[in-house]
């Protein structure tokens, strides 16, 4: 049919900066809160991007990455937006629901979930670069030291998770920076630090 060639052809932007960004800033904000460097009373600022940005924006930067055949990037943007998606809802409906007594335990459940989940994405960011690397184990420990603090009500711990946070949000910023500026120019500008890709990956967070 006629037009066919040129669909056959058609290449989708690289989804992957949409996703990192939506991620670190949604992150930097909520760790600014955790880490008492602003008020907790400025909480609910963070929903609005957490729905929004983190949330469906990241989600759907998960659903290109599935059309440009990247698992890694389709399996963290979907279910990191479906992360921020599931906290607007447990903050705005849910939370007020619980037995005080039984808050701190259930988020730290939820927290050591998705600990565990970053985990095991870290064993696979071995295959993918050095900045998506050191993202994922940034965030992994942000979420074992909040899941620390909301379980045992350790304010120190949950701080750290904070400044651990921050971290994590600089280096996903510098990383969706990186994308960017690299294809803006056509050159590697800013290095991500490739390491060695996933062969059933044609199109990786490295690049």
């Amino acid at each position: 049919m006629e037009g066919s060639g040129a669909s056959s052809s058609w290449k989708p932007a690289n989804p992957a900066p949409l996703g990192l960004a939506g991620f670190a800033m949604t992150t930097f904000v909520l760790s600014m809160i955790n880490a008492n460097w602003v008020s907790g009373a400025d909480e609910p600022v963070v929903l609005g991007l957490a729905l929004a940005y983190g949330g469906i924006a990241q989600l759907l930067a998960g659903m290109w990455e599935f059309r440009v055949g990247n698992t890694f990037g389709a399996v963290a943007f979907s279910s990191f937006g479906a992360f921020w998606i599931s906290y607007w809802l447990l903050v705005t409906f849910n939370v007020g629901s619980l037995p005080a007594a039984n808050i701190g335990h259930a988020l730290g459940l939820y927290l050591w979930a998705w600990a565990i989940f970053t985990a095991f994405m870290t064993v696979a960011a071995l295959r993918v670069s050095g900045a998506v690397l050191l993202i994922f184990t940034l965030l992994t420990v942000t979420f074992v030291m909040l899941a620390i603090g909301a379980s045992g009500n350790h304010t120190t711990a949950t701080h750290w998770g904070g400044y651990l946070g921050v971290a994590t949000a600089v280096v996903a910023w510098y990383t969706a920076f990186a994308h960017v500026i690299n294809s803006t120019f056509g050159k590697t500008v800013a290095p991500v630090f490739p390491l060695n890709k996933p062969l059933n990956n044609p199109a990786t967070l490295s690049h």
